[in-house]
């Protein structure tokens, strides 16, 4: 009898082991860099795309493994003229607050993000309005034709509205702050996730959103801490002791490939993001065509590409072709972008500057280690060709502050630019449109008539065969006037632990054409 007890007892202990194990709370740890924007009328750089990506919904989003986009909290959109859309919203979708989401609600998304005129608010200048046909129908009208607009809406969150009118603060007219200082540390929105806790400077902390409309799946993970600003010595050590599963895409080649030695998975997401080295067109000796040129044939790109190399698969760069990543609508075939020093030395002959005239200033942003080897490499590379270069570390506050006057922007910097929306003008419109100058996007300050009118036909043009060529031509334009070294098409490279499975991120069919979109938390899996 005793020992049918112990055998009943033991099996009753093994199962209630079995149940608690299967039970248990699976949490995800990342990091990106120190910034953490909560409010998504803010949100525009890494970090804060990751959380606005989980926190809330957008109309529409990018096509997983393809080109295009699909309704998301619509259940359908038309256009008939490229000037106006039609929404019909999904009528199964509630905020986490409970409240039912309505056109009203994306009608007042899209007032708060123009009245507060910051974050990706510039990819809506177009918009004239947006108007409430019925409860389950939004219009959205344009100034003219915008070819991008179905692209920009990736980054229109939808704000839960009731709850916002109900959290305003302190500020000026009817909606006062339009709800910042709430929204600075809560969420408002229908996303996969909730918000538990936020520091901006330290971590983010966030949970299922069990009546989330589409249904998290289980082996999503139950609760994601998503930390700032974290040492890559910090992030090798936790990952290597099982106490972290996701770096960020900014650990050198060198520490991801001691990752992977020791058995960690390594992520991509490529086709979003280009390295570009900034060219000051405004003053010596880059005001300059056949100097700038010179520099773009003195780079050596293959140098550059195996510098970043984490192993014979994987790297954290691949060749350019031109000014748009490779796989992009615009972006040129063919082959990719090479050194020629006897080219450089004769556009260099041709420049009205004498090399031993140069000061050339080549800076590297300070937050972004990486940058020094690329600032380094240029500095070898054009002494090769006579050209002495002085390097310099520049913190990004400085950096973005020097770079609104064209006297005060240095004649090399350096930037990593990805596309906000999926779509070429996201990118090259803000760097290379003569009216976008004087940003970190373009320190350039280039101005040329053709590009100009190049990247607002590319607007304002509808059908993609045709906005395919546009920015071909476009593409080859920036290579003859050489505003910047298009040095590599940047893959954005993440070491994992094995508990976590990111498809989108793993399995080129499952990726997304939209940066940080693949960080979805509700797409991924964790193992017990």
């Amino acid at each position: 009898m005793t020992s049918v007890l112990k055998t009943i007892a033991a099996a009753l202990l093994a199962a209630t082991a079995f149940c608690a194990h299967a039970n248990a709370e699976t949490v995800l740890r990342l990091d990106e860099s120190p910034v953490g924007e909560l409010d998504p009328a803010k949100a525009s750089d890494y970090a804060d795309s990751i959380l606005m990506f989980n926190l809330y919904d957008t109309l529409v989003i990018p096509k997983q493994g393809q080109p295009g986009y699909d309704p998301f909290l619509a259940a359908s959109f038309e256009s008939a003229d490229g000037k106006t859309y039609t929404f019909k919203l999904r009528t199964d979708v509630k905020f986490q607050s409970g409240h039912p989401l309505t056109a009203d609600d994306v009608v007042f998304s899209f007032d708060r993000m123009m009245k507060l005129g910051q974050g990706l608010s510039y990819l809506f200048e177009n918009v004239e309005k947006a108007a409430a046909i019925d409860a389950s129908t939004v219009k959205f009208t344009l100034k003219t034709v915008y070819a991008p607009f179905i692209s920009a809406l990736t980054r229109l969150p939808i704000v839960d509205k009731a709850l916002v009118l109900q959290n305003l603060a302190e500020g000026e007219g009817d909606m006062k702050d339009w709800g910042q200082a709430y929204l600075s540390t809560h969420t408002a929105g229908t996303g996969a996730y909730t918000v538990v806790s936020h520091n901006p400077q330290e971590e983010t902390v966030m949970a299922k959103n069990a009546d989330y409309f589409l249904k998290v799946p289980a082996v999503a993970p139950d609760t994601v801490r998503l930390r700032y600003g974290l040492e890559a010595a910090t992030v090798r050590t936790l990952i290597a002791q099982g106490e972290h599963e996701i770096s960020s895409q900014w650990l050198p080649p060198e520490v991801l490939k001691s990752l992977a030695a020791d058995g960690a998975q390594l992520l991509t997401e490529k086709g979003t993001t280009e390295f570009y080295i900034k060219l000051n067109t405004t003053k010596p000796p880059f005001d300059d065509l056949e100097c700038r040129l010179a520099v773009t044939y003195a780079f050596d790109y293959e140098s550059g590409v195996k510098m970043v190399a984490v192993s014979d698969q994987v790297s954290q760069g691949s060749p350019a072709t031109g000014a748009l990543p490779v796989g992009m609508l615009g972006a040129l075939g063919g082959e990719p972008l090479k050194r020629d020093v006897e080219k450089a030395k004769e556009h260099l002959a041709k420049c009205k500057y004498k090399p031993e005239d140069m000061k050339v200033e080549l800076t590297w942003i300070g937050e972004v280690p990486l940058e020094e080897r690329f600032a380094l490499l240029m500095q070898a590379n054009f002494a090769e060709i006579g050209i002495q270069a002085e390097v310099r570390k520049l913190p990004w506050a400085l950096f973005s502050e020097q770079v609104s006057k064209p006297e005060n922007t240095p004649n090399i910097s350096q930037v990593f630019v990805n596309t906000m929306s999926g779509d070429p003008d996201t990118l090259l419109y803000s760097m290379y449109h003569s009216s976008a100058a004087g940003t970190w996007m373009s320190p350039e300050y280039l101005k040329d008539a053709e590009v100009d009118a190049l990247l607002e036909k590319g607007r304002t043009t509808l059908d993609e065969a045709e906005r395919a060529k546009v920015y071909e031509a476009a593409n080859k334009r920036l290579i003859a006037l050489a505003p910047s070294i298009f040095a590599q098409d940047q893959t954005a490279v993440f070491a994992a632990s094995n508990k976590v499975s990111v498809p989108a991120l793993s399995d080129p069919a499952k990726a997304f054409a939209l940066a940080g979109f693949g960080f979805n938390f509700r797409l991924m899996e964790m193992k017990q």
